[in-house]
């Protein structure tokens, strides 16, 4: 009974541990929303006043008057998107490709899209702009897109939950007459669903959010995604921060609808292997 008890309490703390860690996370997202819904004055109030005395979205529509909200939206939303569906696609081939084919200098060339991992961004980003500029992709969505597909993260992160497929599933389809092609499309992607929303939800999350780049090479309100807007919006002499809050609860909005839709595989995806039957 004193072990119980002793394990009961033990539990408790951890709960009262991790209650505490979400208060402290959400807490600047909740002020986040208040803000929104503010009018300027109150914003520095103290004690701050969490919860608005009206729900005023005279903020929200501020924000599409004092820049091209909407285009900065559809920029972000098309170019993550595409960034997404792109780099799912071919990480889940070259996954397939180190884990289940055989070739030589296989483990070799997989090493080296290892060693890329430690390459740090900042050191490829002028040779990368260079080549950008050199094919007149400035100011362009190849330009922001075809420098983002791909990455050694995500062929690493496929391969691993590849190396677990049984051979056994792939070799019947040889025997069958299943070409290549048809094997991936029929068998390799349907089996492998959760690895491929976990790495959905990371690159889209990683292209929605990404700054440097889209700023190195946008140039015009007609390009800019929408980090890359919000920035500049936040820089300018007049900061209405009421305007800022409001465009940020916008950009939440995406994320939390890809993850609503794939947190059921993503769910699958990082718990694959973590309970043994």
């Amino acid at each position: 009974m004193g072990e119980f008890r002793k394990k009961k309490i033990q539990l408790s703390f951890i709960y009262l541990l991790l209650c505490a860690g979400l208060v402290l996370n959400l807490a600047p997202l909740a002020w986040m929303l208040s803000t929104s819904f503010k009018p300027g004055s109150e914003v520095f109030r103290f004690p701050p006043k969490w919860i608005p005395d009206s729900l005023d979205f005279a903020n929200y529509r501020k924000v599409f008057s004092l820049i091209p909200f909407e285009k900065y939206y559809i920029n972000s939303i098309a170019v993550a998107l595409l960034i997404t569906a792109v780099t799912v696609l071919l990480c889940t081939m070259a996954g397939y490709a180190f884990a289940k084919l055989k070739f030589p200098g296989r483990n070799l060339l997989f090493m080296l899209f290892l060693v890329t991992l430690m390459i740090p961004f900042q050191a490829t980003m002028i040779p990368l702009f260079r080549m950008v500029s050199s094919f007149g992709w400035i100011d362009t969505y190849q330009g922001l897109i075809l420098p983002q597909i791909s990455t050694a993260f995500g062929i690493f992160l496929i391969r691993q939950f590849m190396l677990s497929m049984p051979d056994a599933v792939l070799e019947a389809a040889t025997i069958d007459g299943s070409t290549q092609l048809r094997t991936f499309w029929k068998i390799v992607v349907p089996m492998n669903r959760g690895a491929m929303a976990t790495l959905a939800i990371f690159t889209f999350n990683t292209a929605w959010n990404n700054l440097l780049w889209p700023l190195l090479v946008t140039n015009s309100d007609k390009m800019r995604t929408l980090p890359v807007g919000m920035a500049l919006f936040k820089s300018s002499r007049d900061i209405d921060w009421t305007a800022i809050m409001a465009g940020s609860v916008m950009s939440l909005i995406p994320m939390i609808v890809l993850f609503l839709l794939m947190q059921k595989q993503f769910i699958r995806g990082i718990t694959a292997g973590a309970v043994k039957e």
